[in-house]
Parts: structure tokens; sequence; C-alpha cells
């Protein structure tokens, strides 16, 4: 019994670390479209790009063989397709692809597709594992990439214009985060993390997250049948360590949460147009359950599938959020 409270009261302390602004359906479990235009709610693939984007391949992929936990992961695979080979990626931007001259590719974070946040973590954690390409040039150093860019007003990813393709908004960028890979293939899941660089003390109003297979982009000679580099990427988290900036009682005092027959109720009493997530964790510290909620109404989330104990819940959203502990019998 001790060794349950102790294991109880240590991710309640995690979960308060994390009650702070989050990336929206981090853990890939939501998915929209169907088929080849399958992407994680909230994130892009080529197949909503614009440009040639959309006239690709599939390279984003949901998985759900052994995600790292929950039900499912993103799978994003670098594809040979016609004279050229296309980069797996997802993304909280937009892909772009105005012509067939890869160097003139980029990731976009304009208008309303911009991703609101205005935290300023410490640090990106998340689980990846790895596949390298079997053939092609440079296939032996391929690597994967998770970038994180925090920005106020629009910004592009490479943030360098190359034959005018976009405006230089480099000006723009507050802070980012980057985590490559080693050349190398990763069988099974592994952590990573690394810190944000700050370049000034503004307080962002936007993040733009940009996950890819191919790091630096591998040439394939046409006819070549390459099958791509492959990257799962699961249970993205933003590491606050200054939590001294928590205002804890105006951030949870505004949501109730509550359980009754085999469903959780979420109540905003601050109802607005924004929307939240709640993920569940069981008494290890494993999301098992997650969920984007819509803060303007009472959301009702059935639970039936998960086993009687105790569970420890995060509701996570850009101005509301709380955490706590929920017996489920």
């Amino acid at each position: 019994m001790q060794k349950t409270f102790t294991t109880i009261l240590s991710l309640s302390i995690t979960l308060f670390s994390l009650a702070q602004t989050q990336l929206t359906n981090a853990g890939f479990e939501n998915w929209g479209g169907s088929g080849s235009s399958a992407e994680p709610t909230s994130w892009n693939s080529n197949k909503t790009g614009t440009g040639l984007a959309s006239t690709g391949p599939q390279t984003c992929f949901q998985e759900t063989s052994a995600p790292h936990s929950g039900t499912s992961c993103v799978r994003v695979e670098t594809i040979y397709y016609i004279l050229a080979v296309v980069n797996g990626n997802v993304t909280t931007g937009v892909v772009n692809a105005p012509s067939t001259n890869k160097s003139q590719g980029y990731l976009s974070a304009t208008g309303s597709d911009k991703l609101a946040f205005t935290g300023r973590p410490d640090s990106i954690v998340g689980w990846y594992k790895y596949t390298q390409a079997t053939s092609g040039t440079g296939a032996a150093a391929e690597q994967a990439k998770v970038y994180a860019v925090l920005h106020s007003g629009d910004y592009y990813d490479p943030a360098a214009p190359v034959s005018g393709n976009h405006p230089d908004l480099s000006a723009n960028k507050i802070g980012d985060a980057l985590y490559v890979s080693p050349a190398a293939n990763q069988s099974s899941w592994k952590r990573f993390t690394v810190p944000f660089n700050y370049i000034n003390s503004n307080t962002p109003a936007f993040i733009m997250v940009n996950i890819t297979s191919s790091n630096n982009q591998l040439t394939t000679a046409p006819g070549s049948t390459g099958s791509g580099s492959k990257l799962w990427v699961d249970d993205l988290e933003l590491i606050y360590n200054n939590t001294t900036s928590i205002n804890e009682t105006e951030f949870t005092k505004n949501v109730k949460v509550y359980y009754f027959e085999k469903n959780i109720y979420v109540d905003f009493l601050n109802k607005n147009s924004e929307q939240s997530i709640i993920d569940i964790y069981n008494a290890t510290g494993q999301i098992v359950y997650s969920q984007i909620i819509d803060n303007s109404i009472v959301n009702t989330i059935s639970i039936s599938s998960l086993k009687s104990g105790i569970y420890m819940y995060k509701v996570s959203g850009k101005s509301q959020g709380k955490f706590g502990k929920l017996f489920i019998d």
C-alpha cells in the first residue's frame, strides 16, 4: 500500500509540472480522415499541403502496432515517388511544395493555420523508433528530426527563403528546440529530450512542431525502388522546470472533473471556444487514454474499457486545466 501511495504521489507531482501549456494530441491517439488522407487531429501531412504536396504519396500513417503508450502513435515514412523522394512528415503547420525542386519546399504556420501557444518550456521530450532507408544515395547517413519553434506572428521552416518561395520572417522566432537522431536504426522505443534555446525574452504566441524521417533528405536516382526511412513518434511533452510561475488556483479552479458509472465528466466553468485535452494515467504513469475535449460544453467520456483501479488525469488547455486522482470501479 505504501508503494502504491508513493507512486501516486510522485505521479501527482509530475502532472503538476505538466499542467502548463502542452501540445494538443501529443500522444497521437486521435485521428481524422480516412485512407491515404488520415492524419492525427491538430496535425497535418503532405496530403493537406499546398502546391504539389497533396499530389504526392501518403507519408504519414497511424500506427496501432505496439505504440509507446495508448492505442496508437504516428509513423512517417520517406517514399520514392515518380522522379523524386518525398520526405515523411507530420507538422502542426502546413506542408508546402511550390515546385518539383525539393529545395523550395517548406513548412508554414500562417494565418489560421498557426497553433496558439503562450508557454516558455525548458525542453521537449518524447519517444521514437527509427529505421533508415535501405537504398539510395546517402541512405546510411539518414537521421530523424523533431523540431519545435516558438514564435510570434507567421513563421516558415526553413526560415531562409529559397528563390522567393516565402518571406523571411526569422525575426518572429522566439526560441526553438531541435532533436536529430543518430544515423542508425533504433528498433525499440527510446526517449529523447532537448532544451529550448531562447533568443529573446518575449512571450510566444504560437508553436510549430515539425517531425520528419529525413533530416537531410536523401537523393535517389530515377528508377530506384528504395523503401525510405521510417520514424515512429509518441508521447511528446513540454517540460517546465520553473514551477513558481504557475498560479495553480487560477489554473485549476475553473474546471470540474468527476466520475460516475464508467464515465468521466469534464465541465469548464469559464466556457469558451477553445479546445483542451484530457490524458488519463495508470498508477505507473503510463497514458492509457487521451481525448480532445470542448471547453464550451460538459464533456462525457466513456472509460468502460479501463479496469478498476486508481488513475490520475490531466486536463490541459491554453487557459484552463486541472490534474487529480480518480477511483474507477
